[in-house]
């Protein structure tokens, strides 16, 4: 047993003990270590390549964006340089135009002078002359147009700077969406279909005699202070019925600069009548019990509070009798109308799915033979029930025909007009003072200079003379007292001779009110400067 235990233990100490190591490894060891080394070396290489070819991207990238931005900054510089050069060329453009406008460009109509008028006319004169007096057109003159539009088209292709500062600022004008020359043919068809059955219904009756409509406002002048919501507005003249008679009292108990009347109703003598054979009792000579079995009411008691025409009344009726025709009318079956809340017209908005108008219709009465009428139109103070203020909607849209015909086929007056009143908005300065603004310059300027490359020039002569007009506490109404309108203008004695009247008569007596529209003009002038001026 002690035996095969030494024998074990001996055994195991043979095969447990290490051999010896020799001098040199073997043959295949050493070409594992050397290849190791190699593959070592090679492997620091490609780092160290790697890590110089990162440290050459890195400048490379470095080096680009340092060009890349001085390109930029050189860019920055050119542009700004060539919009320097483009505004100092302009600038001396400006003030060789303003050399040549001298005399002929004012406060936009609020104090012209004699003089400015007849520079103005001589100025004019090569492109047209006027022959208002005889309401004869000038074929000359259309000539002459053609031949400035010949010009200006050559200028284009030559590269005209104003041409292309007028295009600019066009271009970055929101223009309304609404198509008003389509509007205006729909709602005078649609008044024309109405007019028929205003004739069938109210031929036996004693309510006012409506004639056919007239367009007015800003949509049938051909322009727009907003971009959607057009107001199509008609005036329906009204002359009164049988035994009536209309008579315009002017209205003195309150004080203001624009004329107010009262129409105070009158039954006039039929017998006459009666002998001709006309069935209508007079409302004179008949007792008052054979009048109420036998005939209609008369006006006094229906649409009248005290023997005056009443507006309220009349508007009353005037819509009930829209409702009533509108389902006989063609437009019907396509259209739906809604009436809207009015207490001195008929407003009502008509729709199809596609489209909607919104329509006012306005009646008034016609001072004698002219085109001033006394109208509902509501004034912005409060006005009673019987007051029908002086309107001059129809002179003024008739003037805008007028420049329509008389203008290049290229004119953007209208695109000044309509330009300048959606940035007045909400500014304090009213639309109409605006459009008075337009009519002087329209009445001052030949219409050749109303063409695109004068765009911009327009939109500061609106801006200069309204500052003017502030500054002076003066604008003067475009149709009361002026001489000079066109021949197809027609005014009554009383506007004819009147004195100038102040649109900005309220600056004059409230120093606060004259302070606020001088800072509301800076404000304004200020957009229109940032609109111009916008870097392209």
């Amino acid at each position: 047993m002690d035996t095969w235990v030494l024998w074990f233990l001996l055994l195991q100490s043979i095969l447990q003990y290490p051999q010896p190591v020799g001098d040199g490894l073997d043959e295949v060891t050493c070409l594992l270590v050397e290849a190791r080394a190699k593959f070592q070396e090679e492997e620091k290489i490609r780092l160290e390549h790697e890590v110089e070819q990162l440290v050459l991207k890195q400048v490379a990238r470095a080096w680009g964006d340092l060009l890349w931005s001085a390109l930029q900054h050189w860019q920055v510089w050119v542009h700004a340089g060539l919009l320097l050069h483009l505004l100092a060329l302009w600038y001396i453009w400006r003030k060789r135009s303003l050399r040549r406008e001298e005399g002929a460009e004012g406060n936009g109509g609020a104090n012209e002078e004699e003089g400015r008028n007849v520079d103005a006319n001589e100025e004019a004169a090569g492109n047209e002359e006027g022959n208002d007096e005889n309401g004869q057109e000038n074929h000359n003159d259309d000539g002459n147009a053609q031949q400035g539009n010949n010009v200006a088209e050559n200028e284009v292709a030559n590269g005209d700077f104003d041409y292309d500062m007028g295009r600019w600022v066009m271009e970055r004008i929101q223009w309304p969406v609404q198509d008003l020359e389509k509007g205006c043919q729909w709602t005078t068809a649609l008044m024309e279909k109405f007019a028929i059955y205003f004739r069938l219904i109210l031929s036996n009756s004693f309510h006012p005699v409506l004639k056919p409509a007239i367009g007015v406002g800003s949509a049938f002048e051909g322009w727009s202070p907003r971009e959607q919501d057009v107001v199509y507005q008609v005036l329906i003249p009204m002359t009164p019925p049988r035994g009536h008679s209309f008579h315009m009292e002017l209205d003195t108990a309150r004080q203001t600069h624009m004329r107010n009347f009262r129409i105070r109703v009158q039954q006039e003598c039929t017998c006459s009548r009666e002998q001709w054979g006309t069935k209508m009792l007079c409302f004179l000579h008949h007792p008052e019990e054979e009048l109420r079995s036998n005939q209609d009411p008369s006006l006094l008691h229906t649409l009248c509070t005290d023997s005056y025409l009443d507006v309220q009344k009349t508007a009353r009726w005037f819509c009930q009798l829209v409702k009533a025709i509108w389902p006989a009318l063609p437009q019907a079956h396509n259209w739906h109308l809604v009436l809207l809340p009015s207490t001195r017209s008929c407003q009502f908005k008509v729709s199809n799915g596609k489209e909607s108008y919104c329509i006012e219709m306005l009646f008034g009465v016609r001072q004698g033979n002219s085109d001033i009428f006394v109208s509902s139109q509501p004034r912005p103070y409060y006005t009673s029930s019987t007051i029908w203020p002086e309107t001059y909607a129809v002179a003024e849209m008739k003037f805008f025909k007028y420049i329509a015909r008389k203008a290049p086929p290229d004119s953007l007056h209208l695109k000044c007009l309509q330009f300048f009143t959606r940035l007045q908005l909400g500014s304090g300065f009213s639309t109409y003072t605006t459009k008075t603004i337009v009519m002087h310059l329209l009445s001052i300027l030949p219409l050749s200079r109303w063409c695109r490359r004068h765009f911009v020039r327009r939109l500061i002569d609106i801006s200069e003379s309204l500052h003017t007009c502030v500054e002076v506490r003066c604008l003067n109404h475009f149709i009361e007292g002026n001489l000079r309108l066109p021949a197809g203008i027609i005014l009554p004695p009383h506007v004819l001779t009147a004195g100038n009247y102040n649109l900005f008569h309220d600056l004059v007596m409230d120093p606060v009110a004259h302070s606020q529209a001088i800072s509301q003009h800076v404000d304004l002038h200020d957009w229109l400067s940032q609109i111009i001026n916008k870097e392209q």
